[in-house]
């Protein structure tokens, strides 16, 4: 832990260096960026196993491949989320074919070559969330070691300010999963798996799905074979 208060050094002068106007969140994505040599990062917070909210660098680049994740439904988030352990995926190793096979090769077709890296972030002794961070290498500027302890600080830090961030997206998830459950009249884990299938199907967010459903514009029913076909509105 000797390297610590250099570290914590680090990251308040990129926190200091960062613009004052935007959320507390969305700053440390920049400084933890800088800190470890990222293109871009991303915050994926999860104070609980149903509630999950992504931040991200101005660039968007890390939280759009978070949200390709949640939409396939596989990845190194959910890994890091689930299995408590830093997951890479990328930059030429082979095994990512077996862990993640459609995740790896659909973020390479955004980012080109390059890696993936989701470290757990720590609470009060359990995981709250994953920092997220794109690189051209499997390697970071710092050690792993340095890595958890920045991930761990900027899960405390945003345990703190839950009621900052805007969790109207991820109630909109819920919603519509309702609305869907309704419409098909089936369990809610397969009505998210409806939502999750249309919007990768169309090459868009969970988050827009959700929206688009809950407006009214989007809606799901059996055609006579009883096979799951969508209904479009332009009226909300």
């Amino acid at each position: 832990m000797g390297a610590a208060p250099d570290l914590l050094e680090l990251l308040s002068r990129a926190l200091s260096r960062a613009d004052r106007s935007l959320p507390l969140a969305t700053r440390l994505c920049q400084a933890s960026a800088t800190v470890l040599g990222a293109r871009s990062a991303a915050l994926t917070v999860a104070p609980t196993a149903d509630d999950r909210l992504t931040v991200s660098t101005a660039d968007g680049l890390a939280a759009r491949i978070e949200g390709l994740g949640e939409v396939i439904g596989e990845g190194p988030v959910q890994r890091a989320l689930s299995e408590d352990h830093i997951v890479v995926s990328g930059a030429d190793d082979s095994r990512d074919e077996h862990d993640f096979p459609v995740f790896s090769h659909a973020v390479e077709a955004i980012t080109g070559p390059g890696a993936y890296h989701a470290v757990p972030m720590h609470a009060d002794g359990r995981v709250v969330g994953v920092l997220s961070l794109v690189t051209s290498s499997r390697t970071l500027a710092r050690g792993p070691e340095d890595v958890q302890l920045l991930a761990d600080t900027i899960g405390l830090s945003l345990l703190g300010d839950l009621d900052s961030l805007d969790w109207a997206p991820r109630a909109e998830v819920h919603q519509a999963t309702g609305m869907v459950t309704a419409q098909l009249r089936i369990p809610p884990g397969d009505a998210l798996a409806v939502l999750r299938a249309h919007a990768y199907a169309r090459s868009t967010t969970l988050d827009d799905v959700a929206e688009e459903v809950v407006t009214r514009r989007l809606s799901f029913a059996y055609d006579e074979e009883h096979a799951v076909q969508t209904l479009r509105t332009d009226d909300g």
